[in-house]
C-alpha cells in the first residue's frame, strides 16, 4: 500500500519549524530571526527538483530566511504566514492542478493534521507530537531540521525508482 502511495508522488510540501528547521526559534537583539537548515535536506529537495518532482513550503510563520532558502533551492511553491494551512493547501492543489494522492506533506504539530489526513502520503517527522503520528503513513527515523525531509524524499526516489538516475545526473562529470 505505501509502495502505491510513492510511485504516485508529484509533490513533496513540507512545514518549516519543527520540519525543515529544528523548531528552534532565536530572536536577535534587532528583532532578526535565526534559522538553522540542514545541508542534506537541501541536498534532498534538490535531488526531489532534479527527479522532475515539485517541492513546496508550507508555513504559518513568516520569514525572510525561509523566502532565501526557497529561492536557494529552487523550491516550486513557497507560502508563509498561513495559519491555515488547510486553505493554503487547496489553494496550492488548485495553483498546481494536483490531486491528493499526488501529494507527500511532512509535518510536526496539530496545525499540519488537516493536511496531513488529505494527502496522498503523510509523513510525521521523528520527534512530532503524537497526535500527528497517529494519522501519518511514515513516521521518519530522523528529528526535524536534521535530515527528516532528505530521509523521505530519498524514500519517495527509491520507491519512484530514480534515485540512482538523479544521482548519475547530479554526479555526472564532463570530460574532454
Amino acid at each position: 500500500m505505501v509502495k502505491t502511495k510513492l510511485q504516485q508522488i508529484k509533490l513533496i510540501l513540507f512545514d518549516v519549524d519543527g520540519v525543515l528547521c529544528n523548531g528552534d526559534i532565536t530572536y536577535l537583539d534587532g528583532g532578526q530571526e535565526i534559522k538553522t537548515f540542514d545541508v542534506q535536506d537541501g541536498m534532498g529537495i534538490t535531488m526531489a527538483l532534479t527527479a522532475g518532482l515539485k517541492t513546496g513550503i508550507l508555513t504559518g510563520r513568516k520569514s525572510r530566511a525561509i523566502s532565501r532558502r526557497g529561492r536557494e533551492l529552487k523550491v516550486t511553491i513557497v507560502v508563509q504566514g498561513e495559519f491555515n494551512k488547510w486553505l493554503a493547501y487547496l489553494q496550492i492543489k488548485k495553483k498546481l492542478k494536483l490531486h491528493d494522492k499526488e501529494i507527500c506533506y511532512i509535518g510536526d504539530d496539530i496545525l499540519d493534521l488537516p493536511v496531513l489526513k488529505a494527502v496522498g502520503f503523510s509523513v510525521a517527522v521523528a520527534n512530532a507530537r503524537a497526535e500527528v503520528k497517529a494519522v501519518a503513513d511514515y513516521i521518519t527515523v530522523a528529528r526535524g531540521g536534521r535530515g527528516a525531509v532528505r530521509e523521505v524524499i530519498d524514500l519517495i526516489l527509491k520507491r519512484q525508482r530514480i534515485f540512482d538516475v538523479v544521482i548519475e545526473k547530479l554526479t555526472k562529470t564532463e570530460t574532454r
